[in-house]
């Protein structure tokens, strides 16, 4: 009986963690997506990883490792539910005592991420309320209630045979304990019955919630956003620029298709009527901007490759886009720069950091604070409204997305995000090449060998691929916008039949090739030349 009370204890508590997550993301519908306990707590184990741990993650779930983290918190979040559950049917304080816990934890975690307040705790007492309702609901209906006997009660005393009386109980004895358990039996389907929906209705309360939370306001504000003609437009691609080979990535990459890493695990929802970006720290004069104010400003448009620092050789985390934005120098000019300002830092309203040199950004490269992406208002997922793009650095030191912030520092005085967790404070970007195709098979006779290379802000010179162990030949390199972007390249291959390997290197315009070695991406950037195995047919 106590086994059975206990897997009954476990079901309720899995269903009230189910209930507490679904009235959670339903109440963020109010308070913004990020104050949802599975959020706040899952940005917090972000923020203190140790580095091995996120790379570990970056490695094994590549851009699904926020929906990874997620998944695992909930899975937990049930296990506990379940021990807890059933540790309460054996005494009940257990219950209240979890519950209470649970909620300090996640209200701690809403109201201490950047920019929150005491609301942002609101989505976590509500889902610990209801959480607290569900299980003393299920319960005393379910687990608290002791069986009931068949209705005659014991056999009355009799003058007659003992044998015979001591038989008469025996048989309603073994009459109850059918009754019992056939009820406990009964009651056990009901409670399972009863939890399933509980946790059906959670869940597509839960998904509602999250989505009514992640949308609200900013697509219409999108929409509704009129961007203004750039005063210095973007060269036009020259036609030499698509290679159009199949299977080559094209030279200008679709908002839908362009990478994003982040540690963001909802995607910020910025209203730009209310966004506002304050530069400050060592500057002589510290002002503010409002969006409005900053679209006013003189655009520039240019076509800009980004990569991202944990890219590996021959990964897929790089794009070029036609991004649209103010130069940074201009507003760091007004501000005015002290001696010593070394370092700028870029906040995001979710209070991610990025430091990029301060020299890098006045140095007459076009870094931007971006408003568009291809020709539309950056989509919420690549920051919306406006996000930083610094051509020749890696990402984690320059694309800060959903800016809200520039502090002028010095590299003494502060360590950005990642830095804190062991990645280099100045990341260049290394010089790469990739090989897009072919990549498995291949049919026997001429073959289109073709890929991208980049060495952004220094730009590509030269590409060269071997096959095999022969000598290396030099590529076709497609013709490109600037030295701010990657650039296609196509070798002609007489392919036969049998397994082949191919390896590729690029040179960037100072003269400098790829390393052979191989090296791992932390703590500035993977290195090494990109190999494909592939079978001729």
């Amino acid at each position: 009986m106590r086994t059975a009370r206990g897997v009954a204890g476990s079901l309720a508590g899995c269903a009230a963690a189910a209930a507490a997550l679904g009235a959670a993301e339903l109440a963020a519908i109010a308070t913004g997506p990020r104050t949802s306990p599975l959020v706040a707590v899952g940005s917090v184990v972000v923020d203190t990883a140790p580095r091995p741990v996120v790379e570990l993650a970056i490695r094994v779930f590549g851009a699904a490792d926020r929906i990874a983290l997620q998944v695992g918190t909930i899975v937990l979040l049930a296990a506990a539910a379940a021990a807890l559950g059933a540790a309460a049917t054996r005494w009940w304080p257990v219950a209240p005592t979890a519950l209470v816990a649970f909620a300090a934890v996640g209200v701690a975690a809403a109201v201490t991420r950047p920019g929150a307040g005491v609301a942002a705790a609101a989505p976590t007492v509500v889902g610990a309320l209801a959480a607290g309702l569900t299980y003393a609901l299920l319960h005393r209906r379910f687990i608290s209630p002791p069986p009931r006997r068949p209705p005659g009660g014991p056999p009355q005393p009799s003058t007659g045979d003992a044998a015979a009386q001591v038989d008469a109980v025996t048989q309603v004895d073994a009459a109850a304990q059918v009754h019992d358990a056939h009820l406990a039996r009964h009651t056990r389907r009901r409670l399972l019955r009863a939890s399933a929906v509980v946790v059906a209705v959670a869940a597509v309360t839960g998904l509602v919630g999250r989505y009514l939370a992640t949308v609200r306001g900013v697509s219409q504000a999108r929409e509704d956003l009129t961007l203004p003609p750039p005063a210095d437009p973007a060269p036009p691609v020259p036609p030499g620029a698509e290679l159009a080979v199949p299977g080559l990535a094209s030279y200008v990459t679709a908002n839908d298709r362009f990478y994003r890493v982040d540690t963001a695990l909802v995607i910020p929802q910025v209203d730009p009527r209310q966004w506002r970006l304050r530069i400050h720290g060592r500057v002589r004069r510290p002002y503010t901007l409002t969006f409005r104010e900053l679209l006013d400003q003189p655009m520039v448009e240019r076509y800009l490759t980004l990569t991202c620092v944990s890219n590996p050789v021959g990964g897929p985390l790089i794009g070029n886009a036609r991004w649209l934005g103010v130069p940074v120098a201009d507003l760091l000019a007004e501000a005015g720069p002290l001696p010593g300002a070394d370092q700028v830092v870029s906040r995001s309203v979710d209070g991610w950091t990025c430091g990029t040199p301060t020299s890098v950004l006045m140095d007459g490269r076009d870094a931007l604070l971006a408003v568009a992406m291809n020709g539309e208002p950056l989509p919420p997922e690549h920051g919306f409204p406006v996000r930083m793009v610094v051509p020749g650095l890696y990402g984690y030191v320059s694309a800060c997305k959903w800016i809200s912030e520039i502090e002028l520092s010095s590299f003494d005085d502060f360590d950005a995000y990642w830095v804190r967790r062991g990645w280099a404070p100045r990341a260049p970007i290394k010089t790469q090449s990739r090989i897009d195709t072919p990549r498995e098979r291949a049919a026997a006779g001429t073959v289109t060998v073709a890929g991208v290379a980049w060495a952004q802000h220094r730009g590509i010179a030269r590409v060269e691929v071997r096959i095999d162990d022969g000598p290396w030949q030099e590529a076709t390199l497609a013709d490109t916008v600037s030295a701010d972007t990657w650039r296609q390249w196509s070798l002609r291959w007489e392919a036969t039949p049998g397994p082949h390997r191919l390896t590729v290197r690029a040179t960037d315009a100072d003269g400098v090739t790829q390393p052979e070695e191989p090296s791992p991406a932390a703590p500035d950037g993977a290195t090494g030349w990109h190999t494909v195995d592939l079978e001729v047919v």
